[in-house]
């Protein structure tokens, strides 16, 4: 109640000011929360330009988040909640000759929020906060500069330099909390090419939503007992802590391995629209000496007089280019968990996955429906902690992680926009249901479950840059299954809520 009675104060401040809100957006929030610029700086003829014809972006953000357990475990799981008020600063520069910078600020406050040592049960609202901050400080709350790049632009080509946003199959922004995952490194994004996109990265380091200063890109944990704190959980914090992060590719083990404990993350894409009606892209993205991924998707627009019927498929075979000298150790590196009960060979990390869709769209646009399917190899789990998923677009729903080795999900899916259909004012909505088969004799693997996710996004149309967003999962676990030692799983079930607010200017 007390997250509610914020969330309509912030709502009617923002009313208050919305006769100073600027009669043409900026910018526009899609519905995975990534932004669409409308209004960008361009090219001047002088230095001093630069600056002076710049543009500052603002955003500010309201996040809410309930978790209810059926079952909770002592010491294990917990009820929780989170709440994060803040937003972001970005300024852009115009460019001059191509060159152009840009430079972005975002925070994080949590004016309630639950014990410290509570912090560790947590689920959806941790990127509300920094873990490892409350572990080794006892503060709440987040700033940090997460964008900070230079550029240059030439032939509809762009070069950036620092710490950046890059969207491709398994490197996302993920910004649908409170700061969005990002790089730092090098990319090139290309349009040169008649209906081709090409891009290419070379990323040293990651920074996750819910950290202020930036990380290795694959390695999890850090030994902080050598800088002279001595905290096992901040020590799990410390470095690349995705909830898909591989934790027997960690510091220690890399240590032991004799193996470099700071990684690279070299990314490669090419999306191409020359065929009509057909969209296909190759990616491949690594971790020299570690592990590499290949993918390879495709979509066909089949029309159907008012409707597009439009099938599509994804292949992501995975490769160990060095992750098997950990599992050399004794090291399960092929589960996520580093549990090797119920995998082949539990010291290789050579895996697959296979997805497939079809989408029924209607010409109106006011809705379209969706089934999928994905099945991952009885290998090795897929790796992939960078916030783009693997099954994402596919059969993946709010805070399930469905690439585990030989894991089979069904899902379908509806969106339907209330406005465009005359009923609710800028209105859309989201229903997914996703079954979710997941190996029962894999200990490192969860049980079974069934996941209901609904989404509702509503545009406030008499305030220019104000977004709503509620978001609900159910998730119906099997609570009687058992590993292949005979130990009954944990039950999966819980029920989730958010609430956001966005306001951009």
């Amino acid at each position: 109640m007390k997250n509610l009675r914020l969330a309509l104060a912030a709502v009617m401040g923002i009313s208050l000011s919305s006769s100073y809100a600027l009669a043409k957006e900026k910018r526009i929030l899609n519905g995975n929360m990534t932004l669409t610029y409308l209004e960008v700086p361009g090219e001047v003829e002088s230095l001093q330009e630069l600056f002076s014809k710049g543009i500052f972006y603002g955003r500010f953000r309201f996040n809410s988040f309930l978790w209810d357990w059926k079952r909770e475990y002592p010491g294990k799981t917990k009820d929780n909640w989170a709440v994060g008020v803040g937003g972001s600063m970005i300024y852009k520069t115009a460019y001059f000759k191509g060159l152009g910078a840009t430079v972005g600020i975002y925070t994080s406050q949590n004016p309630w929020h639950m014990d410290p040592e509570d912090v560790k049960y947590v689920k959806a609202g941790k990127d509300t906060f920094s873990r490892y901050k409350v572990a080794t400080t006892g503060h709440f709350g987040l700033t940090t500069v997460a964008q900070a790049y230079l550029e240059y632009k030439k032939n509809k080509t762009s070069f950036k330099a620092g710490r950046q946003i890059f969207e491709s199959l398994l490197t996302k922004s993920n910004d649908t909390k409170m700061v969005p995952n990002t790089f730092e490194g090098y990319s090139l994004i290309s349009r040169y090419f008649n209906k081709t996109t090409i891009k290419a990265a070379y990323f040293t380091k990651q920074k996750l939503r819910d950290h202020e200063s930036f990380h290795d890109v694959l390695t999890f944990g850090k030994d902080l007992n050598q800088n002279g704190i001595i905290d096992t959980q901040a020590e799990k914090w410390a470095n690349n802590d995705d909830s898909a992060v591989n934790k027997g590719l960690s510091y220690v083990n890399f240590q032991k391995a004799n193996k470099d404990t700071t990684h690279h993350l070299i990314v490669g894409e090419v999306v191409n629209k020359s065929i009509p009606n057909l969209k296909w892209f190759l990616n491949y993205t690594a971790v020299p000496d570690v592990v590499a991924l290949a993918s390879g998707e495709a979509h066909l627009k089949v029309g159907l007089g008012d409707y597009s019927l439009i099938p599509g498929i994804r292949y992501i075979k995975q490769y160990d280019r060095g992750a098997k000298d950990i599992g050399r150790l004794g090291v399960a590196v092929a589960n996520l968990k580093a549990k090797p009960d119920g995998y082949k060979d539990p010291y290789s990390v050579d895996s697959w996955l296979f997805a497939a869709r079809v989408d029924l769209k209607p010409n109106s646009k006011k809705w379209w429906a969706r089934v999928g399917y994905s099945k991952v190899a009885d290998e090795a789990d897929i790796i992939a902690p960078w916030r783009g998923f693997p099954t994402g677009g596919f059969t993946r729903a709010m805070a399930q992680y469905n690439w585990y080795a030989n894991t089979k999900t069904w899902m379908v899916r509806g969106v339907v926009n209330l406005d465009k259909m005359g009923l609710i004012s800028g209105l859309k909505a989201s229903l997914r249901y996703a079954v979710q088969d997941f190996d029962d004799k894999k200990s490192g693997v969860q049980a079974d479950s069934r996941v209901v996710h609904l989404d509702l996004l509503e545009k406030i149309k008499s305030i220019p840059g104000l977004y709503l967003k509620f978001r609900m999962g159910l998730v119906n676990g099997d609570d009687e299954t058992y590993d292949i030692n005979g130990k009954l799983k944990p039950d999966p079930s819980y029920k989730e809520f958010r609430f956001e607010i966005n306001y951009l200017f």
